[in-house]
């Protein structure tokens, strides 16, 4: 099985949204380089940063998302975001009326049940999970194996939480990976067990 791995762009005060769901500058360093990060022409990033996010965003078979971003992003129109072949929906209101059944998105209620499907439909590649709400719960359940953060020097002060309601202490080992890129500076962590 492939990895799991919690990841988000996260402010310093640790706030991946602000109090009305909005990211703020938070992706600004995703579009403010001279180097492609996709096909798209939107992103570009820094070379430093390209080079620590393009490998890990080729590794990614899957994301496990809930319901919430679901929603806000209306599904992606049916199409996984950057490339990956499917996404994992955590929902106890199940699949959307009239959404496509053949869209690679699966909806399932609850984190084991996300990640055990994540992990079904990636094989070998990672699963991404959003972090927030949902990324929460899954490191409570234990079921993460690594942190990765792309932090922003922006103070939120309130908002949706990295971790989202975690209330019990989880131990990080030292972070592995440290990279300076502009506007962002990328962490990862594995997560002590």
């Amino acid at each position: 099985m492939g990895t799991v791995v919690l990841y988000s762009s996260v402010s310093v005060d640790g706030f991946v949204a602000d109090e009305k769901d909005r990211p703020g500058p938070l992706f600004d360093w995703l579009t403010s380089g001279d180097v492609p990060l996709d096909d798209s022409g939107a992103l570009k990033v820094s070379q430093a940063s390209y080079d620590h996010v393009r490998p890990y965003w080729d590794q990614i078979g899957v994301t496990i998302v809930g319901r919430h971003v679901f929603d806000l992003t209306d599904g992606w129109d049916g199409k996984p975001p950057s490339g990956i072949a499917h996404v994992v929906v955590v929902t106890h209101r199940g699949r959307p009326e009239g959404w496509d059944p053949e869209a690679p998105f699966h909806f399932v209620d609850g984190v084991e049940a996300a990640v055990a499907k994540a992990q079904e439909l990636a094989g070998e590649r990672v699963v991404e999970v959003a972090a927030g709400d949902v990324g929460g719960q899954v490191l409570a359940a234990g079921l993460i194996d690594e942190v990765r953060m792309d932090v922003v020097p922006v103070v939120f002060g309130s908002g949706k939480r990295y971790f989202g309601s975690v209330d019990a202490q989880h131990l990080l080992a030292d972070p592995d990976v440290v990279i300076q890129g502009d506007r962002v500076l990328h962490l990862r962590y594995r997560v002590r067990r």
